[in-house]
């Protein structure tokens, strides 16, 4: 029996939300909120907000976010050991290897593994051409003090986003499908079966004379420049703000300023800052879909903003991104499979040398 959609729901920014519930349970009543958040009206934003999750949540994603402040106040030699050059940094730490607006990107630091795997099962050859997906990952040693819980937290919040986003690829399947260039595989199959999934938190450190905050005048993406995931799906945390007091405390505030955030430009082109509340999660469009579908479900163009306010000079900002994509060898586009395309997005976000990225 067909299944009526149910009402849209909006954040006060605009951005669709849908249950959690209801996403599992009846994933078809949510047509019309999956169109006009993935959609080509000017107004659609390319991202969806999912509430009223699993109560584990919160707890898997705070225990995650404040071990990244931790890992990034390691000396830097220590943090180096987990820095991985063959996998042009694609596999463990990254810290100012990803050129972003033109120069190397000191703003953060970055940890990246799959979460879904540790040994990706393909062959030698796709291990040698493809290092950034087909690595092994990297863990913090069990002695480093403080991070004895890193892996495992990791492997929690990642699994547990990449449950949701599997589940909010079933609920796009009936828009998607009739775009995507090739319906012989699902949406959420693409994303279920892959071993190139990809997670990556983040440490934006605390402003200093060579990065500091940018002034109110200057465009909102001269910070962190807009850009384009390249993957499928992009699932993303609500971040929070850690405050490093003179006596070596570190406690978590609120974001020191309103300006700091999330922001999005519309299919029109129109500027939209988009909140995460702590207790949801959000999904949104990259280019391997937009490949995907011929260009008719577009990526979200996006970036994010620390502004100024009180006691900003001392706060860090932590959040968590997991990319959900094809492997490798799956066609996305006109003689494009996701492998030959991903060389592309990384020689223009990495500095080429030789013997690899830097």
């Amino acid at each position: 029996m067909a299944q009526n959609s149910l009402p849209v729901r909006t954040t006060k920014e605009g951005a669709v939300a849908i249950d959690y519930p209801t996403l599992v349970s009846t994933p078809l009543t949510l047509q019309d909120s999956i169109k006009r958040a993935f959609g080509s009206d000017p107004d659609c934003l390319g991202i969806v907000v999912v509430d009223n999750l699993p109560p584990e949540y919160i707890r898997y994603r705070e225990r995650l976010l404040l071990l990244a402040d931790r890992f990034a106040a390691l000396p830097e030699e220590t943090r180096e050991k987990y820095a991985d050059e063959k996998s042009h940094y694609s596999f463990g730490w990254s810290l100012g290897k990803e050129i972003m607006n033109g120069k190397p990107d000191t703003l953060k630091g970055s940890y990246y593994a799959n979460p879904t795997v540790d040994s990706p099962s393909v062959s030698e050859d796709q291990k040698v051409q493809h290092p950034e997906y087909y690595g092994q990952n990297i863990w913090p040693k069990t002695n480093e003090k403080g991070l004895e819980e890193f892996e495992q937290a990791f492997k929690d919040l990642g699994r547990f986003v990449f449950k949701i986003g599997t589940e909010v690829a079933i609920a796009c399947q009936p828009f998607a499908s009739s775009y995507l260039t090739d319906n012989s595989i699902s949406l959420s199959k693409l994303i279920s079966t892959s071993q190139t999934t990809k997670a990556r938190l983040l440490h934006y450190f605390p402003p200093s004379e060579e990065n500091p905050l940018p002034a109110d005048d200057e465009p909102v993406d001269s910070w962190c420049g807009f850009h384009l995931d390249h993957s499928l799906l992009t699932g993303l945390c609500s971040a929070i703000y850690l405050s490093h007091e003179n006596d070596g405390t570190i406690r978590q505030v609120a974001s020191p300023s309103p300006a700091s955030g999330l922001y999005i430009r519309t299919r029109g082109g129109d500027l939209t800052k988009v909140v995460i509340p702590p207790n949801c999660l959000a999904f949104q469009t990259g280019e391997a879909l937009e490949l995907a579908t011929g260009g008719q479900l577009r990526a979200t163009p996006h970036c994010v903003r620390v502004g100024a306010g009180e006691g900003a000079e001392k706060v860090s900002r932590e959040t968590f991104a997991l990319f959900m994509q094809p492997d490798t060898d799956h066609i996305i586009g006109e003689n494009e499979t996701f492998g030959s395309f991903s060389k592309k997005v990384f020689a223009e976000h990495y500095e080429e040398k030789a013997g690899g990225f830097s």
